[in-house]
């Protein structure tokens, strides 16, 4: 049981981990990749840099020092979250548990460009298979998505209904874990999408060839999970794509902060550390008022 797990591993989510090390607490950082402060060339506006000082230079400087005051850290791509009775955080690798969270995975990924997408979204199209799956049990359902996180949505689904569809989109499966996909029944579709289609409610998907198939459900599972992903697992508040929080960045759950680009506003490296500071802070507070 950890006391603080923060979800990224770019300024915010560093800026973070330092203050809840520091300040005693057992603090967990899972991170599968670096975010898209790696490709900046030069960071020449940020207090201290060097003015040869690279995206990644920064980076790597924030995670050696993180890692100095105890930091823990795991290579791990979360695709869950549930907030009942602490934390828990489920990664492609494991779970891992803790009294607080601190979302800091960057700015939410674009939807796919598919028609209709935001039209049937609550209306047949789905985000989160734990979330909506109960109420396609037994029923037709389709998942867009081609690698592991795809295949974490269909494993919890396949609990729901036999009858799942891979919608890959055109792309190859990317999928390591050969035994675990052969313990769910599905079929594959690789054909390219166009969009969605029905009335009020999805009746199905149509693909570029003009091909229409009819499901009673779709579940978008498209590429990595983002923070708004994780978001709509737990019942976070969403505005205009981004993490809601106030100005101590706390969300609506008691127990779960956000800080960076994942909440919206200035996307730069001095915005990102300033609220990982605040939020460390916040959950800092919390944690010490549990006793």
């Amino acid at each position: 049981m950890y006391d603080v797990i923060i979800i990224g591993k770019g300024p915010a989510g560093i800026s973070a981990a330092l203050y809840t090390a520091r300040a005693n607490l057992r603090t967990l950082v899972i991170s599968k990749d670096w975010g898209n402060l790696r490709k900046a060339e030069k960071v020449q506006n940020y207090y201290g840099a060097d003015t040869e000082s690279t995206g990644m230079d920064i980076l790597e400087n924030g995670v050696s020092q993180a890692k100095e005051f105890g930091v823990v850290f795991a290579e791990d791509e979360a695709v869950g979250l549930t907030a009942f009775d602490g934390i828990e955080v489920t990664g492609l690798s494991g779970k891992y548990k803790g009294k607080a969270l601190i979302l800091a995975m960057g700015a939410p990924k674009r939807k796919p460009p598919f028609e209709n997408i935001e039209r049937f979204e609550g209306n047949g199209i789905s985000y989160c298979g734990a979330c909506d799956g109960f109420f396609y049990k037994d029923r037709k359902i389709a998942v867009v998505g081609f690698n592991e996180f795809m295949l974490h949505e269909v494993m919890e689904l396949s609990e729901i209904t036999n009858d799942i569809t891979i919608l890959t989109n055109g792309m190859e499966l990317d999928i390591a874990d050969k035994h675990k996909a052969g313990m769910v029944r599905f079929n594959i579709d690789k054909e390219e999408i166009k969009g969605f289609y029905g009335n009020d409610t999805l009746e199905g998907v149509e693909f570029k060839s003009e091909r229409r198939e009819a499901y009673d459900g779709v579940f978008i599972a498209y590429g990595s999970a983002s923070a708004t992903d994780m978001a709509m697992k737990s019942g976070l508040l969403i505005e205009k794509g981004s993490i809601s929080v106030d100005c101590d960045m706390r969300t609506n759950i008691p127990e779960i902060f956000a800080a960076g680009d994942c909440t919206g506003g200035f996307k730069q490296v001095a915005v990102a550390v300033g609220e990982g500071a605040i939020a460390a802070k916040s959950a800092i507070e919390y944690i010490r008022s549990l006793g």
